[in-house]
């Protein structure tokens, strides 16, 4: 629901006034407020387990923080109300993926770039590739209302004037590929980041073409305002930037989404299906038991061992969570190949490991390291810790951490180093692919919750006599050892 009351008649009010207003900064320091437009999406905002989150937001949060003031969060229905909203002076800048384009220069200044995309045109495997923009006359094209998808298009319309797409106000990105995905489309136009995270969920999706590169992204701000509160977000983007905080929000939503396997989503899909419904009263148990999202647990049990309760690696490890002997002898579990034995023993093992974590590591660093420790052993995760340390890194950031992880492998490192030698770019890719797994779990779980919804209403509208509406490979044997001593 869009803000109501102007800015600047709330700024009025309490300086009890009508002189000239103070510069913008200013003016949202004496509101205590930084109030800002945005949209729901993984790539900007939306309130997730334990409230909200997603890149803009932790950007954005971290600036009003900076400011000293509260964030004031306002998530608008569709994109093309973002630049209005703006313009009508209802928030102070919007923090929603906003490309840099020259007709936005006339609506709006923008903050220095943060971030940069490319623009892709998206289609179905299997109907087709287009080679070129003259192919796609003829096609059903769709893209977000407002969006700089469509200025893209209305360029390259001008080379072909056939070229013909309709502008969706309701629908998000993931909406459109989801349409793509199920032929009722047969194009989009989605930014890198956005495709990245959702071709996860829907593997038959590929890019045509890339029509627009190194796409900026900044914040908007109000055309007509002093440029006092552009300054003071430029300040701090320069800062996040210097300070590495701006990698590792970027890190943390899209560092496993630019690797993808088709073949290894296509195949997820049906085990989830058909294996994970075997065992996941025993994940929602565990997890329960261990304060731990299941979908974690599930994601960590699919890369282990593909949900198959027999897996035997070559290294001995054993069952749906791949635990060593050394360490099923540490939990007390008697058999590695029992699927509740070894999901409890999995969800026991991985919370000790991360209530051993410094306290300094915070979340989700803190989740991604208990991670790679249940991979590659405790020890080793501290020694790649302490190169970061040496390297003049953050140690408790997975960014740096995963940087250095492989380096146990190079003798001129683990020579150095208390725990020796380990294979350390097999945990990186571990975080990255349970990563994978778990952002698809959720968008399941979430369809299966939303679908249920739609079914429990509509059964309570038929049983009042209406009408009803139709409204997160296995680990090494060492490793997890290693990890208890």
């Amino acid at each position: 629901m869009i803000i109501r009351i102007g800015i600047y008649l709330a700024i009025a009010a309490l300086l009890g006034t009508c002189q000239e207003l103070p510069p913008q900064l200013e003016q949202v320091k004496t509101l205590g407020e930084l109030r800002v437009v945005t949209r729901n999406s993984p790539t900007a905002y939306y309130i997730g387990v334990n409230g909200p989150v997603g890149p803009e937001y932790d950007l954005v949060k971290g600036f009003a923080d900076s400011l000293g003031v509260e964030l004031k969060i306002t998530a608008v229905e569709s994109f093309d109300q973002i630049l209005p909203t703006i313009a009508a002076g209802e928030a102070h800048m919007a923090a929603a993926g906003l490309s840099v384009t020259e007709s936005r220069k006339e609506r709006v200044q923008f903050s220095i770039p943060y971030h940069e995309v490319t623009q892709h045109l998206i289609y179905r495997l299997g109907t087709g590739k287009p080679r070129s923009v003259e192919e796609l006359t003829g096609g059903r094209i769709a893209v977000m209302a407002g969006s700089s998808h469509v200025e893209t298009l209305e360029s390259l319309q001008q080379d072909v004037p056939a070229l013909d797409w309709s502008e969706e106000r309701s629908a998000e990105v993931a909406d459109l590929l989801m349409s793509v995905a199920a032929d009722e489309i047969d194009y989009t136009v989605a930014d890198s980041t956005d495709f990245n995270i959702i071709r996860n969920y829907h593997p038959e999706l590929r890019v045509a073409l890339d029509l627009e590169m190194a796409d900026p992204i900044a914040w908007a701000f109000p055309a007509d305002a002093d440029d006092s509160l552009v300054e003071a977000a430029n300040r701090y983007l320069r800062r996040t930037e210097q300070g590495g905080r701006l990698a590792r929000i970027l890190e943390r939503y899209y560092g496993h989404t630019d690797k993808f396997d088709y073949v290894g989503t296509r195949a997820f899909m049906r085990h989830f299906e058909r294996r994970l419904p075997r065992y996941r009263e025993m994940f929602e148990e565990a997890a329960d038991e261990n304060a731990i999202d299941w979908r974690l647990l599930a994601a960590m049990g699919y890369q282990e061992s593909h949900w198959r309760p027999g897996a035997v690696s070559p290294t001995g490890v054993r069952g749906i969570m791949m635990l060593t002997e050394a360490t099923a002898d540490y939990l007390g579990i008697e058999d590695r190949v029992d699927p509740e034995s070894s999901i409890s023993g999995g969800a026991r093992f991985l919370r000790r490991l991360k209530q051993r974590l410094p306290d300094s590591i915070k979340e989700p660093d803190r989740t991604w390291m208990s991670l790679a420790a249940y991979n590659v052993g405790y020890g080793h995760l501290m020694d790649a810790r302490r190169i970061v340390e040496i390297q003049g890194g953050n140690p408790d950031a997975w960014i740096d951490v995963s940087e250095t992880l492989p380096l146990l492998a190079q003798r001129k490192w683990y020579s150095r180093l208390m725990y020796g030698y380990a294979r350390g770019w097999e945990p990186v890719l571990y975080v990255e692919n349970v990563r994978t797994y778990l952002d698809i779990l959720r968008w399941l779980t979430e369809r299966e919750q939303r679908e249920q919804e739609r079914k429990d209403g509509t059964v309570l509208a038929q049983g009042d006599g209406e009408e009803a509406p139709a409204d997160e490979a296995g680990g090494e044997d060492e490793s997890q050892a290693a990890a208890v001593d």
